[in-house]
C-alpha cells in the first residue's frame, strides 16, 4: 500500500468535529481491504514478526500465554481453512463454532470467513435453541470445544451430532497431549490442529469478496424472536475500521478481550478492529469476564501486558470500581463501554477509582456492531456517542400504515441507520446452492434500519436515547427475548397469559421479570422455578413472577408491555429504597421511556434517594413531599 493510500485510510478522527473532514472523502477512495481475509493478509504482509495476539490460559496462569504473530496467525488461518475446504465447506455454506475463547478459536473463526460463512453460537443455549439455529444455518461442520476445554459445550455437541457431518474438537490454550475421542456414527470427529496438520499454508480455495457473506449472528432481532443476522465481508470490515480510525490508538497500543466470540463486539471490536494498525490483542481465558479469578488479577494483568484499551460492558466496570489498584495501570487509557445502558454511578464510580474516563458506545447486530462513539476528551452529557464516519442516523414515526416520516433533527423518535454497515438480512429461508435465504423482514426500508430505539439526534450527530420501542430484555449486555421466558410460563397448566420484561437491575442493568394471569391459585414462587426449569438459556430465568387479575391492554386489544416494565421500574425503586421512611415511588411512560418520580418526607433523604438511583440507567426526578 502506498504512502498516499496510508495518509486516505487514516484521516484525523480525535474529536468531534473531525467528522466533516473524514466524510469529505467517498468512503470508497479509502483503500479499505476487500475482506476480512484480505484484511488479515495486509496485516501478516506489513507485520509479519509483530505479536497478534496473546491468549491467556485461564485467570490463574495469566503469565503462562500462547503468542502468535501475524505471520503465524494467517499460517493458522490457512491450515484451518484448508481443512473446512476438503470438508467440502463452499462460499455460501456456514461453519458453526461453539467454544469459549481460546488459542484456536480465533484462527478458526477467520478460517470459517475464509472457507465459508462463520457461524457462532452459544453454547450456553438450549440443545433444542441450538439445533433450531443450526438447521437455519445449514451448517454441516461444527468446530466446538472438547471435553477437557468445556465438558458441558462438548456433551451438547455431541447431542447436535446427528445434524452434522464433522464435528472438528478445540483444546485449551497450551493444553498437553490429547486425549482420545470417542467415535460417533457418520460423523467425521478430531482435534481441528491435528486434523489441520500439513495442510498447505496457502487458501486452496476462491477468496471471498465484498459483497460475500461473511457471519451469521445469532440474535434477538429489533422486534424479538430469535434469528440470525448475515453479515457481509463489506459490513464487518468497513465498521472495523471506522473503529480503528480512532486516532487515540495508535500501532503500539494493546488491547485486552474477555467477550466471548459468539459476540459481535468480540468478533469487530477485540478481532478485526485491531488488525487495522497491527495491534497486540491479550485474550482472557475461556470464561473471560465470567471467570471471578480474572478479577482478582485483573489490574495485574494490565500492568503486566501494558494494555491500552479494554472493551467491556456495564456489569464489568461497576465489578471494577470496587477492586483495589494493586497495580500500575497507566498504560490504560481508553475503556470502551456498551451493549446496555450505563448507570451514572458506574461511569463516575469507575473514573473516581481509576482516573479513566469511559467511552460510552452505541450499536447493534442488524449494524454489524458499532454505530456511534464517545470521545474521552469531549464528554456529551446523556448521549452514548457519535455516529461513527459514513454512516447516517435520523429519527422516524411509522404510522399506523406502515409509512416512515422523517422527525426534524432534535426530535425524538424511532431511531433509523443507514450506510455500509447496515446488515444483509436475516436468514430465513432454506441454504441451497446459491447460500442462504436473507429478508430484513420490514427492518430496513430503502437502505434505512429501524433499530427499534428511541432516541433523539442532535445537531452534530450525537445519539441521545429515550428508550427501547423493542421488547428485547438486556442483561449485562446479553439480549433476551421475551418470548423465551414467555413460552416457558406458558406451559404451566395453571397459566392463561405472560408478558416479560426487563426490571431495572444495578449490576446487570436489567433482569428478567414476568407477570402472568392463572385458571387457578398458585404461588408466584412456584412458576418463577417451573420459569427457571423451562427456559432456554440459563440467564432468561426471571428473578420474579407477579400474578394478576388481568394483563394490560392498549384500546385495540394489544398487551401494553410499557406499563409492565412502569411497575417492575416501580417495585426496583421501592425495593432499593426500602430503608427510608415515607418514600412513594410513581412511574411514567415519556417517549416510550420509563419515567420515575420519587418524593420523600424529608429533604435530608433526597442525597441519599439520588445516590441509590444513580447506580440504575433510568431517569428519575425525587422532590420533597408538601
Amino acid at each position: 500500500m502506498t504512502a498516499l493510500s496510508e495518509d486516505l485510510l487514516w484521516p484525523r478522527h480525535a474529536a468531534p468535529t473531525d467528522l466533516a473532514a473524514i466524510e469529505a472523502v467517498p468512503l470508497a477512495d479509502r483503500g479499505l481491504p476487500e475482506t476480512t481475509y484480505a484484511l488479515l493478509v495486509r496485516s501478516a504482509t506489513s507485520w509479519p514478526d509483530r505479536t497478534a495476539i496473546t491468549v491467556l490460559p485461564d485467570a490463574q496462569r495469566w503469565r503462562e500465554p500462547v503468542r502468535r504473530t501475524y505471520a503465524e496467525l494467517l499460517a493458522d488461518v490457512h491450515r484451518y481453512a484448508n481443512l473446512l475446504h476438503r470438508l467440502g465447506v463452499r462460499r455460501g455454506d456456514a461453519v458453526a463454532l461453539m467454544a469459549p475463547n481460546c488459542a484456536e478459536l480465533v484462527p478458526a473463526t477467520l478460517a470459517a470467513q475464509l472457507a465459508g460463512i462463520a457461524a457462532p453460537l452459544n453454547g450456553g443455549l438450549a440443545p433444542e435453541h441450538l439445533t433450531e439455529l443450526l438447521t437455519r444455518s445449514g451448517a454441516r461442520v461444527l468446530v466446538t470445544a472438547g471435553p477437557d476445554l468445556a465438558p458441558s459445550i462438548w456433551d451438547t455437541a455431541r447431542q447436535l451430532s446427528g445434524n452434522l457431518d464433522a464435528l472438528l474438537v478445540l483444546r485449551p490454550t497450551g493444553a498437553g497431549d490429547a486425549s482420545p475421542l470417542p467415535a460417533i456414527d457418520g460423523v467425521r470427529v478430531g482435534y481441528l490442529t491435528e486434523l489441520a496438520t500439513g495442510e498447505a499454508s496457502i487458501f486452496d480455495g476462491e477468496p471471498p469478496v465484498s459483497t460475500d457473506l461473511a457471519a451469521f449472528f445469532h440474535t434477538g432481532g429489533t422486534t424479538g424472536g430469535p434469528k440470525l443476522a448475515a453479515h457481509t465481508h463489506g459490513n464487518e470490515v468497513t465498521d472495523a475500521w471506522m473503529l480503528a480510525t480512532n486516532s487515540l490508538l495508535d500501532a503500539d497500543s494493546v488491547m485486552f478481550a474477555a467477550l466471548p466470540l459468539f459476540h459481535v463486539n468480540a468478533l469487530v471490536v477485540t478481532l478485526l478492529t485491531p488488525l487495522f494498525k497491527g495491534q497486540e490483542v491479550v485474550w482472557a481465558g475461556p470464561l473471560g469476564y465470567r471467570d471471578p479469578g480474572l478479577f482478582g488479577t485483573f489490574w495485574r494483568i494490565i500492568e503486566h501486558y501494558r494494555v491500552t484499551a479494554m472493551s467491556a460492558v456495564p456489569t464489568v466496570y461497576s465489578v471494577l470500581t470496587y477492586l483495589p489498584v494493586d497495580a500500575d495501570i497507566s498504560s490504560l487509557r481508553h475503556a470502551m463501554v456498551g451493549a446496555s445502558p450505563l448507570p451514572e454511578a458506574v461511569r463516575q464510580g469507575f473514573q473516581a477509582h481509576t482516573g479513566i474516563t469511559l467511552v460510552e458506545g452505541y450499536g447493534l447486530t442488524e449494524a454489524t456492531c458499532a454505530t456511534a462513539r464517545s470521545f474521552p476528551g469531549a464528554p456529551r452529557p446523556g448521549a452514548v456517542g457519535q455516529r461513527l464516519p459514513y454512516q447516517q442516523v435520523k429519527t422516524i414515526r411509522i404510522h399506523d400504515d406502515g409509512t416512515w416520516q422523517d422527525l426534524p433533527t432534535g426530535e425524538t423518535g424511532l431511531l433509523a441507520i443507514s450506510g455500509p454497515t447496515v446488515f444483509a438480512g436475516y436468514v430465513v429461508g432454506g441454504v441451497t446452492g446459491r447460500g442462504p435465504t436473507l429478508d430484513s423482514l420490514g427492518t430496513v426500508v430503502d437502505g434505512w434500519l429501524n433499530t427499534g430505539d428511541l432516541a433523539r439526534v442532535d445537531d452534530d450527530g450525537f445519539i441521545h436515547l429515550a428508550g427501547r420501542a423493542k421488547d428485547l430484555i438486556i442483561r449485562g449486555g446479553h439480549n433476551i427475548d421475551p418470548a423465551v421466558v414467555e413460552d416457558a410460563l406458558l406451559s404451566h397448566p395453571a397459566v392463561t397469559a405472560a408478558s416479560a420484561v426487563g426490571r431495572p437491575d444495578e449490576h446487570a442493568g436489567e433482569v428478567p421479570v414476568a407477570y402472568v394471569t392463572t385458571s387457578t391459585d398458585v404461588s408466584e414462587d412456584e412458576l418463577r422455578a417451573w420459569a427457571s426449569e423451562h427456559v432456554t438459556e440459563r440467564a432468561a430465568a426471571p428473578k420474579a413472577v407477579v400474578v394478576l387479575d388481568a394483563l394490560p391492554m392498549t384500546l385495540v386489544g394489544k398487551l401494553y408491555k410499557p406499563a409492565l416494565r412502569a411497575d417492575a421500574t416501580a417495585r426496583a425503586i421501592t425495593e432499593a429504597l426500602a430503608g427510608l421512611d415515607g418514600v412513594t415511588v410513581d412511574t411514567t411512560i415519556e417517549d416510550g421511556a420509563v419515567v420515575a418520580a420519587i418524593t420523600v418526607a424529608r429533604a435530608a433523604d433526597q442525597a441519599t434517594v439520588a445516590e441509590v438511583l444513580s447506580r440504575f440507567a433510568l431517569r428519575w426526578t425525587v422532590r420533597v413531599r408538601p
